[in-house]
């Protein structure tokens, strides 16, 4: 395996232990997720697929993959920006509001909704998590995917 397809791989398990992580904290430690939440968790997931999409072959599938998990690992960090910026402010109102409802109106939602269900509240304060909030962890890893595929993406077009 080359090391681009190795980084690859990485990036989706990895992704996809965060959404697990994300499952633990909603079932056992009765972590409600909000909308911004299952929206990261849309994104990691779309961030696995096309890590998975760039690590099957050719170079223009693996462009395509990187670019495509891009787009989700920079839509998240937005997400979970406006998340933290949410918490920071505690009089802005992220609950039963637009975003809850469209969030809980997708097909996946009624699909899985352990998985992509929102119940809880954006500005809900949790405990850290080794010194940081869970959006500040989502933050984190969507930002060294970002680096990773961009390594990634660049790596390919030299080659």
């Amino acid at each position: 395996m080359k090391k681009t397809q190795i980084a690859l791989l990485i990036t989706a398990i990895a992704s996809l232990a965060i959404v697990g992580g994300a499952l633990y904290f909603q079932i056992v430690e009765r972590m409600p997720p909000c909308p911004l939440c299952i929206i990261q968790r849309y994104a990691f997931i779309l961030l696995a697929i096309g890590s998975l999409i760039g690590m099957a072959g050719p170079a223009l599938l693996r462009k395509i993959g990187c670019c495509l998990g891009l787009y989700a690992s920079i839509s998240g960090a937005g997400v979970a920006l406006h998340q933290l910026y949410v918490i920071a402010h505690p009089d802005i109102k992220c609950g039963i509001d637009p975003v809850q409802t469209a969030v809980n109106s997708l097909p996946f939602a009624s699909w899985l909704p352990t998985v992509f269900s929102a119940e809880g509240l954006c500005g809900t304060p949790y405990d850290p998590f080794f010194g940081l909030v869970l959006p500040q962890w989502s933050l984190l890893w969507f930002v060294v995917f970002t680096v990773v595929l961009l390594l990634v993406l660049f790596k390919s077009k030299k080659q």
